[in-house]
C-alpha cells in the first residue's frame, strides 16, 4: 500500500518508480537496492537532459545495469539515472547540481574494478566519463602525455607507438587512465616503472561543487615540486569520494630497445619468493616478477592452451639495450638455479612474449573457468618482500584447510599478491569459506607490516581494515579531508569510508 501511494506521487521521477516496482525482480537477481528516499525527482532528471541533452541520459534498466557493478564479486547495485558527459563543463554542471539537491553522484569509468568502486549503494546519479576520450597532448621531449577520463590504457599506448614511448603501468585490464588514477593502480610492471603515484604529474579535477581545478596548477607538468601540500597525491587513490578526475597528465618511457620474457618452476613457494628476493638484492632492473603457484599453472594452462608443468613458477621479463640483456638473463638464471629452480626458459619472439602475457592476464577469466558460473573473489595483500613467503604459505595453508579453490598470482618483486577465488554467489558454503579466508589474510598481512590492498583500493569491501591499518588518528584524518572536499557527503557514498 505504501509503496503503491509513493509511486503514484508526481514527485518521484519515473526511474524511480520503475525502481521500486521491481525491487523483487532485482532481490532475485542478486542486486542490492538503494533507500526509497532517493532525491531523483522528474525535475532533476530534466535539469540533466538540459544540462547535457537528451541523448546523454539514460534511464533505460540496460543501461543503469551496465553501470552497477564492476568486475568484482560483490552486488550490484542500480544507480536511479546515467549521465554520459562529453566536457569538463558538463561535469562541473553536473556535480553541481548533484551537491545543490544532495544527490550521490558516482563517477564510472571502464568498470574494470575489483572492490565494487562503482556500484551505486545509495542509488543516484552515475556519471559515465567515457565519451570524454581525447589524448589532449603529447610531448615527446619531456616525455609526459594529458589525457582524458574516457581513454584507455591499451589505446594510449596504441596512438604513442610512434613516438618511440609508452605509459607503462598495465594493471592487466583494459582500464581507462583516468580510473587507474582513482585506484592508484599498478601491475605486472610496477617492479620496475613504479605504481600511477610515480607517474601522475597533475590531474584536473572537478569538486563536488563544480569547481575545477589543478592539482599541481593548471598546464603544470614539471618532474618535482616542493610547492604546498601534494594535492595530486591526495586524489590519487582517493576512487571517487573526494571529486571528479576529468584530465590526467602522465610519465612516458622510452620503448626498450629489446624485451626477453623467461619461465621457471619451482618445488616450493619458499624457493620461489627466496629467488625474487635474490634477483632484487643483486641490483638486476626487472620488468616483471610474477608469481604463479600450481593451482594457477592449471588454470593458465586451461584456458590457455598451454602445456607447462603445474608447478610454483616465476614469469620474468627484461628490458633494456640488446648489449648487456642477455647476460642479465643468465645472471638470473644462476639465482633461479641456486635456489633450485629448474625448467627456465626463454622467449625473444615478440609473438610468443605476446602470448605468454595474454595468457597472464587473463588468469582472472582463467580461475574463474574452473567454476562455472562463478565471479572472481579476488584478494588484494601487500607486504615487505621479506614477509612475503610467510604470508603465501600462510594463505596456501588456509585455502587448503578449507577445501577451497584459490589460485594465487603475485606481483612478488613488489610484495603484492591475489588470490583469485572463483565463488558462484549461489554455494553460500563456500563463498563463506572465501570471504573468512580473505578476512584472514588481511589481518596477516597488516600484522606483517603490509597492507590490505596492493593496488585494487577499499572500495566498499574493505572499509572494515582501514582503522587496524592507519590508526584511529589517521582515519579521523581522512575523514576530516573527506568532509572538507564533499561536506554534502554526495561522492560514491559509502565507499572507502563509512
Amino acid at each position: 500500500m505504501l509503496f503503491a501511494r509513493y509511486i503514484s506521487s508526481p514527485r518521484v521521477s519515473q526511474c524511480v518508480k520503475s525502481s521500486i516496482s521491481r525491487v523483487l525482480k532485482y532481490s532475485q537477481r542478486g542486486y542490492s537496492t538503494p533507500a526509497v528516499q532517493s532525491r531523483v525527482t522528474a525535475d532533476f532528471v530534466s535539469t540533466l537532459r538540459d544540462i547535457v541533452g537528451e541523448k546523454n541520459v539514460s534511464t533505460a534498466d540496460a543501461i543503469r545495469d551496465q553501470h552497477s557493478h564492476d568486475e568484482s564479486h560483490h552486488r550490484a547495485s542500480l544507480p536511479d539515472v546515467v549521465v554520459f558527459a562529453e566536457s569538463v563543463e558538463h561535469v562541473s554542471k553536473v556535480a553541481k547540481l548533484c551537491n545543490d539537491v544532495v544527490v550521490p553522484l558516482i563517477p564510472f569509468g571502464s568498470g574494470t574494478g575489483l572492490e565494487g568502486g562503482v556500484n551505486a549503494l545509495e542509488g543516484g546519479v552515475c556519471l559515465d566519463l567515457t565519451k570524454m576520450d581525447q589524448i589532449v597532448s603529447v610531448n615527446a621531449e619531456d616525455f609526459d602525455c594529458t589525457v582524458q577520463p574516457g581513454v584507455m590504457r591499451q589505446s594510449l599506448n596504441s596512438y604513442l607507438r610512434d613516438t618511440g614511448l609508452f605509459f607503462p603501468i598495465d594493471p592487466g585490464a583494459d582500464a581507462s587512465i583516468c580510473g587507474m588514477c582513482a585506484t592508484s593502480a599498478s601491475g605486472t610492471n610496477a617492479v620496475r616503472y613504479g605504481t600511477m603515484r610515480e607517474n601522475v604529474l597533475n590531474m584536473q579535477v572537478v569538486l563536488p561543487d563544480g569547481r575545477v581545478f589543478y592539482t599541481a596548477g593548471e598546464n603544470r607538468r614539471m618532474k618535482k615540486t616542493s610547492a604546498g601540500y601534494n594535492l595530486t597525491n591526495t586524489f590519487l587513490g582517493s576512487e571517487g569520494t573526494l571529486g571528479i578526475i576529468t584530465e590526467a597528465t602522465v610519465r612516458l618511457f622510452g620503448i626498450p630497445e629489446k624485451t626477453i620474457s623467461a619461465v621457471c618452476h619451482f618445488k616450493t613457494v619458499k624457493e620461489a619468493v627466496d629467488t625474487v628476493v635474490s634477483i632484487l638484492q643483486c641490483g638486476i632492473p626487472m620488468a616483471k616478477l610474477e608469481f604463479l603457484d600450481d593451482m594457477a599453472i592449471d588454470a593458465f594452462n586451461k584456458y590457455s592452451k598451454y602445456d607447462m608443468e603445474k608447478a610454483q613458477s616465476l614469469f620474468l621479463e627484461f628490458h633494456g639495450p640488446a648489449s648487456g640483456l642477455e647476460d642479465q638473463c643468465m645472471a638470473v638464471k644462476e639465482l633461479i638455479d641456486m635456489n633450485n629452480g629448474y625448467g627456465f626458459k626463454m622467449a625473444e619472439d615478440a609473438d610468443e612474449r605476446n602470448r605468454l602475457w595474454k595468457a597472464r592476464h587473463e588468469i582472472l577469466w582463467a580461475c574463474c573457468s574452473l567454476v562455472p558460473g562463478s565471479k572472481p573473489y579476488s584478494t588484494d595483500v601487500c607486504v615487505p618482500i621479506s614477509n612475503l613467503p610467510e604470508l603465501i604459505v600462510k594463505t596456501k595453508e588456509l585455502i587448503t584447510e578449507a577445501g577451497v579453490i584459490g589460485p594465487i598470482v603475485g606481483h612478488v618483486g613488489d610484495g603484492n599478491f591475489h588470490v583469485f577465488f572463483p565463488v558462484n554467489h549461489e554455494d553460500k558454503e563456500s563463498f563463506q569459506k572465501v570471504s573468512d579466508i580473505s578476512h584472514k589474510m588481511a589481518h596477516l598481512a597488516m600484522d606483517l607490516d603490509g597492507t590490505c590492498t596492493g593496488e585494487h583500493g577499499i572500495g566498499m569491501g574493505k572499509r572494515d581494515y582501514l582503522m587496524k591499518e592507519i590508526g584511529e588518528t589517521g582515519l579521523g584524518v581522512m575523514r576530516q579531508l573527506k568532509q572538507t572536499f564533499d561536506p554534502n557527503g554526495i561522492m560514491n557514498p559509502k565507499k572507502v569510508l563509512f
